[in-house]
């Protein structure tokens, strides 16, 4: 295997191998996304590594996590300067990763191009053989055997009509051998870890102020989520002091 050169590729589905962390690997709250994408495919021959994180979209996982009381900061400038130091240390809050470590894309057809996100992207690629696989292995490898210290994961992403949470929590069952019992809609647990699915960074139009109920979305139906995550979350981290 040659990093980030080796690719597998089945009908319009493919991933390139190129499996990288950051942060803290024995923290007590893990922070993933569903696999890295096109901006950090390859980005190792142009950049730092702990540039490449999240490149682009920072300041929607600080006001993400931030919403869930995760991250410090009243602004989205003091939210993303909080993400940059806990990307870059190595002793920090958290570690970064994603349920799928390596880059997965998939075939547009109409455009005849590679793409690295678009819409059902999480749970239609799970929901593949050759997806169903792949995380398989990943989890089976990353997320099977935590960290001690490790009791919340967060993870990005919901899919359509949550069909992302139903997927993950299926696959965490499987290669963690215990059953993960449903808190709420977004979130699910067993002896050790919870785990709460947030909006994902890179979500399009008007996706990510819904959820955070912004403005005008304060009583917009998406925003029941983000306050369920939020409870989640308390949950979770109120287990660890129990």
């Amino acid at each position: 295997m040659v990093f980030d050169r080796t690719q597998r590729q089945e009908q319009s589905w493919r991933i390139t191998a190129n499996p990288l962390a950051w942060g803290n690997p024995n923290a007590l709250i893990a922070v993933l996304g569903f696999s890295k994408g096109q901006t950090q495919s390859g980005a190792l021959d142009r950049m730092p590594h702990d540039e490449i994180a999240y490149k682009g979209n920072r300041p929607n996982v600080g006001r993400i996590l931030a919403h869930v009381g995760l991250v410090k900061g009243s602004t989205r400038d003091s939210q993303t300067a909080a993400i940059d130091r806990m990307i870059a240390d190595s002793n920090g809050l958290f570690p970064f990763g994603s349920l799928i470590r390596c880059s997965v894309e998939r075939h547009d057809d109409l455009e005849g191009e590679w793409k690295g996100s678009g819409g059902g992207m999480l749970d239609k690629f799970v929901a593949t053989s050759f997806g169903s696989n792949v995380a398989r292995n990943c989890a089976t490898e990353f997320l099977g055997d935590l960290s001690e210290a490790t009791r919340l994961l967060i993870m990005f992403g919901m899919g359509t009509k949550q069909n992302y949470v139903r997927q993950a929590r299926g696959l965490l069952s499987e290669v963690r051998g215990s059953q993960m019992r449903e808190v709420n809609e977004i979130a699910y647990e067993d002896d050790r870890i919870t785990v709460v699915h947030v909006e994902h960074f890179a979500s399009q139009g008007d996706l990510i102020p819904q959820w955070l109920g912004e403005g005008k979305y304060k009583g917009h139906d998406r925003a029941e989520y983000g306050r369920l995550a939020r409870w989640a979350v308390n949950h979770a981290l109120e287990r660890v002091t129990a």
